[in-house]
């Protein structure tokens, strides 16, 4: 089976990424495009990014991930620690995420490391989810082989009686990452593939050294 797909084209033209018009703070710049996603209500779910770690077979693998907070020091994630890219990372904290908003024409690849967020930060994210959804983390031990479908909705039926009149206690293996940029670029999409592309790296000082790159 084959399908060609040489002459899927778009001219990008909605937009520019000039030195003089940009905050010389990367972490300033991802609030403001961030923003202007949320306004253009052209995104289902502006907050979903790229997570790629380096598996422990070696392999890079990439999923699909939801943002739950930014801020000065970085980007924070929840997940099951247990998970295969929480082994992923308990192994290799250098990781990689990423956002495309292909409505503005726009990407965000970041570089950085990640690690666990304090207890308390997991808690109050945890408590702040539906009981649904912290029932759903009780239930699936993330990226393990199960035998079928029922065997989680059966462990999900006898939760919720168990939990039906009681608060739910986030599990030890659950919890959020931040993730610490060293390298932020910020990608805008041009007329005849011409892109713009600046890229923010970390230095010693920790300032933010902002380059040009070619497309």
């Amino acid at each position: 089976m084959q399908k060609d797909l040489g002459n899927y084209r778009k001219s990008y033209e909605k937009s520019a990424l000039m030195e003089d018009s940009i905050s010389n703070n990367p972490m300033q710049l991802f609030k403001t495009w961030f923003h202007e996603v949320e306004q253009s209500d052209g995104v289902d779910e502006p907050n979903a990014m790229t997570v790629s770690t380096i598996g422990l077979d070696g392999f890079p693998k990439s999923r699909v991930v939801l943002l739950k907070r930014f801020n000065h020091e970085g980007f924070i994630f929840y997940t099951n620690y247990t998970s295969e890219k929480g082994k992923a990372i308990a192994t290799n904290p250098n990781i990689c995420i990423s956002f495309f908003w292909p409505n503005m024409e726009r990407q965000v690849i970041i570089k950085g490391k990640a690690e666990k967020v304090a207890e308390n930060l997991s808690d109050g994210y945890f408590e702040s989810r539906p009981k649904g959804s912290q029932l759903g983390a009780l239930v699936s031990n993330q990226s393990s082989v199960i035998a079928s479908r029922d065997v989680l909705e059966k462990e999900l039926k006898a939760l919720e009686a168990t939990y039906k009149n009681k608060e739910v206690p986030r599990p030890d293996h659950w919890g959020g990452y931040l993730v610490r940029p060293i390298s932020i670029e910020f990608w805008q999409g041009r007329p005849n593939r011409l892109h713009d592309r600046i890229r923010f790296t970390l230095q010693e000082d920790w300032d933010w050294k902002m380059e040009r790159l070619a497309p």
